[in-house]
């Protein structure tokens, strides 16, 4: 991790008010400790100003002309979905309260204003965005850190995989590399293809399930011409294109047992025989197999070949899914995000407290292809500079916490009703709990109490 700079970045706040007063007094009251301090009377200049210098806090007084606080909050976390509002107003009612955390503020003051209060709440909420940014900051760089051979992982099971090619590379003949669909398995085929002395030599990728059974012998080994009708000429099969180099035999359970058989013999003797033809050539090819099945099950069921099975897992690499690695998710976003980011020419470059909350909570069954398909969907759509819930699919955004809307015709206990509630605001921002304890007014101890549920499983 890089050293810290002792000269913290500034923090930008912009304060709305269409009364002066009050605009000079809140400024006076969070004044200091690296904060950068604008100050607005009229919503839409605040509204322009904020297009240009994209604040990380605002300060709206909740009733002003032409456009009222709410309103303009709405406009802001447009803008910028991380933003922390906080809505003012000399008019408090529980109602207003409710509705102004329900559309995305972190907190709601009335006048008038405790002054330490809301000096202590900026202060925390402008540490929390330059934790944000210096996060950010720390995993862009750790993308270059924690990447091997164009797989990014810092968990655990992946670092053991990435020890585990490291030393296989140099020696294999043939490997097996298992795990489910999209956690990366032609990713890992590469590597070991890299790091091996057969890297001068071709990458060759086939896919059993995509492959015809009456054509796998043709497609691997190859034919001669007149070796059945429409044999007009010699062809060389994927064997033969790989020879010097790897052969990658992805969905291997898919294979036919008849060419399990021819396989087989092709591994252990390094030559292959051309449909139509007598005479064997040699060969000196890697092969690296993959599969999402579980080939030893096959094995007791008849489906796949015990000898090749025991061929090909002589070594394993076994794949962990998406969430068995959920530490990895954030520089997996991040690095998925400069991506398509600069494919698609945009200044995509965050994502919302609220939107990582959600990619957390889901669990990934199409593991590293469906995130990578979920993070370009939302650079493609994303308006501003920072991907939010709504640019995701809706397979991810119906993923969510209960909506309290969604929840109105039931009749509940008033200790559900609260929990319900707390549970939402702990997802407005973020999953935060100190947060959503100071929103709440209520104690953190009290807060878990309360998210716990009444058996104290979280149930409820």
């Amino acid at each position: 991790m890089p050293p810290s700079s002792s000269v913290e970045p500034a923090v930008r706040v912009m304060i709305v008010d269409d009364d002066p007063q009050s605009l000079a007094l809140n400024a006076a009251a969070i004044e200091g400790c690296g904060l950068e301090i604008i100050t607005i009377d009229h919503p839409e200049e605040a509204l322009r100003r904020a297009r240009k210098e994209r604040p990380s806090i605002a300060l709206l007084d909740l009733r002003m002309p032409s456009m009222n606080g709410i309103e303009l909050m709405e406009h802001l976390t447009a803008l910028d979905p991380n933003i922390d509002v906080i809505l003012i107003t000399a008019h408090y009612s529980a109602e207003s309260a409710v509705e102004a955390v329900h559309k995305g503020a972190c907190d709601y003051f009335d006048k008038p204003i405790s002054v330490q209060r809301l000096r202590d709440r900026v202060h925390k909420l402008a540490e929390d965005a330059r934790q944000r940014l210096q996060r950010a900051e720390i995993e862009r760089a750790s993308i270059d850190i924690y990447q091997f051979e164009n797989m990014i992982g810092r968990s655990a099971a992946m670092l053991d995989v990435f020890v585990q090619l490291r030393r296989i590379a140099p020696h294999f003949r043939t490997i097996l590399v298992s795990g489910p669909t999209g956690s990366g398995k032609e990713l890992v085929a590469k590597a070991l293809h890299q790091l091996s002395p057969a890297a001068r030599g071709s990458f060759v990728a086939c896919n059993c399930s995509a492959i015809v059974e009456s054509l796998f012998e043709s497609e691997l080994f190859g034919y001669v011409k007149g070796a059945f009708t429409g044999a007009n000429n010699d062809k060389i099969g994927l064997f033969e294109y790989a020879n010097n180099g790897t052969i990658f035999l992805d969905e291997i359970g898919d294979m036919p047992l008849n060419t399990q058989a021819k396989l087989l013999r092709v591994l252990q003797m390094q030559e292959i025989l051309r449909v139509g033809s007598t005479t064997p050539r040699k060969i000196n090819v890697r092969a690296i197999a993959a599969t999402n099945h579980d080939l030893k099950a096959m094995v007791a069921e008849k489906l796949f070949r015990e000898d090749l099975y025991y061929r090909l897992a002589a070594i394993e690499v076994r794949l962990p899914s998406l969430k068995d690695r959920m530490e990895d998710l954030p520089l997996l976003t991040r690095y998925f995000l400069g991506k398509y980011s600069q494919e698609y020419h945009k200044t995509v470059s965050f994502i919302s407290r609220r939107a990582e909350a959600m990619l957390s909570r889901y669990a990934w069954p199409g593991n590293i292809r469906q995130l990578e398909s979920a993070i370009a969907h939302a650079c493609m759509m994303a308006e501003s500079a920072t991907v939010d819930v709504q640019d995701f699919q809706e397979e991810l955004r119906s993923s969510g916490p209960v909506d309290l809307s969604s929840v109105q015709t039931e009749v509940m206990s008033m200790e559900k009703m609260q929990r319900v509630y707390a549970r939402s605001v702990v997802a407005k921002v973020g999953g935060n709990k100190s947060r959503a304890a100071d929103v709440l007014g209520i104690s953190r101890v009290t807060l878990y109490k309360l998210l716990a549920g009444p058996d104290g499983t979280g149930e409820s």
